[in-house]
């Protein structure tokens, strides 16, 4: 779990994060990135867990690679013209620019712009600035101006829409490493960020583990039922498996397909 270090100043006040997380297992990451978010869930379901989808949000690229890492958070606020000139931007300890310089290789840049699209979160250059630094993706409730050059990074980015603006005209970064609210989804720092074509889900970082192991079972379950279906096989017994047969069948499919 993140250890948060509050920020309070508007600037950032060029304070020392220090950022700690409980590292990710290559294996819980690598399960993850085999299945989808829709997978998830339905495992989060499960645990009573029904507003863990970020939403309204949308990939940037169309055959950009599943997102998965541990949430880096930046919370902005509304805007106010005294505090929001171009001139902000000069101060290195800029919480926009230190979130870019501090989020961890492997984590996801997680930013709460309040849902408002109106201004950009980012764009390019800082996203490519991520891309470099081997973050794992960034998300927005908000949008991105370069949109089609984030695209073309390559770098998994989620958002609203496009929006060309500034983010000074309408957002004004407070805080990074909190517990912040994206898409109406909670995410505290540390939870574990999935991204596909579908969308985002985040899951608590503290059952990450059973939820890659459970998952990449149900995956497995889940194309067995897809080719039984394409063959023409009822769903009725097979989707939940009811019918007794069902589950000798996967369990004959999983020894023959190696899963």
């Amino acid at each position: 779990m993140w250890t948060p270090t509050p920020n309070p100043s508007p600037q950032g006040g060029g304070e020392n994060h220090e950022h700690r997380m409980t590292r990710l297992s290559t294996a819980t990451r690598n399960k993850l990135k085999t299945v989808s978010t829709a997978t998830v869930a339905t495992a989060l379901f499960k645990r009573g867990l029904r507003i863990q989808c970020i939403q309204n949000v949308h990939p940037l690229g169309p055959d950009q690679p599943t997102m998965v890492g541990e949430a880096f958070t930046m919370r902005y606020i509304p805007a106010r013209e005294d505090l929001n000139t171009i001139e902000v931007f000069r101060d290195r300890g800029h919480p926009q620019r230190k979130a870019v310089e501090e989020c961890p290789p492997g984590a996801v840049l997680v930013m709460d712009s309040r849902k408002d699209a109106r201004a950009a979160s980012a764009g390019a250059i800082l996203v490519s600035r991520l891309q470099q630094r081997g973050v794992a993706g960034v998300v927005t409730d908000g949008g991105f101006r370069d949109s089609a050059e984030i695209a073309r990074l390559g770098i998994p980015a989620f958002h609203q829409r496009p929006s060309a603006p500034t983010n000074l005209t309408h957002h004004h970064a407070i805080e990074i490493n909190g517990p912040i609210a994206c898409g109406d989804a909670p995410v505290f720092p540390g939870d574990v960020i999935l991204g596909d074509s579908d969308g985002v889900i985040v899951i608590p970082a503290d059952i990450a583990d059973e939820i890659a192991d459970e998952t990449f079972e149900m995956t497995a379950f889940e194309d067995f039922v897809a080719e039984q279906v394409a063959q023409g096989r009822s769903i009725l017994g097979l989707y939940p498996a009811t019918d007794p047969q069902t589950p000798a069948d996967f369990a004959a499919w999983r020894a023959k397909n190696g899963r």
